[in-house]
């Protein structure tokens, strides 16, 4: 119990959530971006005659 409490009263545990938010919102963005891309150049790959 000490530990979520310290997670969100210090400053070093504030910072750790943000990381791990930061990392997170990071790893939904590039899927998103890698996955629109790799869709792109499939649909570039049926375009050619």
């Amino acid at each position: 119990m000490k530990a979520i409490v310290d997670l969100f009263s210090t400053d070093y545990g504030l910072f750790s959530v943000g990381v791990i938010v930061l990392t997170l919102g990071m790893a939904v963005w590039f899927k998103a971006f890698f996955t629109r891309k790799m869709n792109e150049a499939a649909q570039q790959e049926q375009d050619k005659p």
